[in-house]
């Protein structure tokens, strides 16, 4: 009689993409040592879709585009110097367009982004460190880091629905960075340089140290790993505070 196999935790941790989506949350390490064993990809990125879309279909319903477009409309000084007959004109114009424009934005958004960034990070780990981490294992790596951010929608849907639709600030929907304390009058470089300082933007941050050390662990440690990401996530910072602060 043969005996019953026993499964050991590695070949349970990350065996499929679903348990990878709590995996990455709960136990990184172990799931990210899976994911170099056997890349995957698209379910985080479909489910981030998904879950971005429902924001995007909630706040529609329950809070509506106009408050945003005349928010968005009150410092353009373009816009102040129409009449009102003008002024609204465009404004039903932009009603109009907003729900596809932002349902694109956040259907192919997280697509771009983990391919831009699995490019960089592959161009990066393999001609700096010397890695020879594949592009497919980089886009894996980069996809389920961005995990986060489909429980970071879940919760603004959640907001969204026992929220007053008065109060609701879209582009500070949850306050997960330092931009979301400053007064709506600040200046704008500002602003962008305290909405980078993002708790989640942060967590995500680790998960792509733990899941690059995974990739290449002879090769790439987890500090030297971070380390990389965190001069790329300071770029980008000077970049978006530099054009807030040429265009403000």
């Amino acid at each position: 009689m043969s005996s019953p196999t026993v499964q050991t935790p590695e070949s349970v941790e990350g065996s499929n993409s679903f348990s990878r989506i709590f995996g990455v949350l709960f136990s990184p390490k172990a799931t990210f040592e899976s994911i170099a064993r056997r890349p995957t990809w698209l379910l985080p990125l479909v489910l981030l879709c998904i879950a971005e879309s429902a924001i995007v279909g909630v706040y529609g319903h329950r809070v509506g585009w106009r408050s945003l477009i005349e928010k968005q409309l009150t410092n353009n000084s373009q816009f102040q110097s129409l009449s009102p007959a003008e002024q609204e004109s465009r404004i039903q114009i932009a009603l109009k367009y907003a729900p596809p424009i932002a349902y694109t934005e956040v259907i192919l958004g997280p697509f771009l982004v983990a391919v831009i960034l699995a490019g960089v990070f592959w161009l990066i780990f393999n001609m700096a460190v010397g890695a020879k981490i594949g592009f497919r294992l980089s886009l894996a790596v980069v996809s389920y880091a961005l995990v986060p951010g489909i429980f970071l929608s879940l919760v603004g849907v959640l907001i969204l629905y026992l929220k007053d639709p008065s109060t609701v600030d879209l582009q500070h929907l949850i306050a997960s960075n330092a931009g979301a304390f400053v007064s709506s009058d600040s200046s704008k470089w500002l602003v962008a340089l305290l909405s980078s300082i993002d708790l989640f933007v942060f967590w995500e941050m680790i998960l792509l140290a733990f899941g690059f050390s995974a990739a290449a662990p002879k090769k790439v440690s987890f500090g030297g790993a971070f380390a990389w990401i965190s001069v790329l996530w300071l770029l980008v910072v000077m970049i978006r505070v530099g054009f807030a602060a040429a265009f403000s």
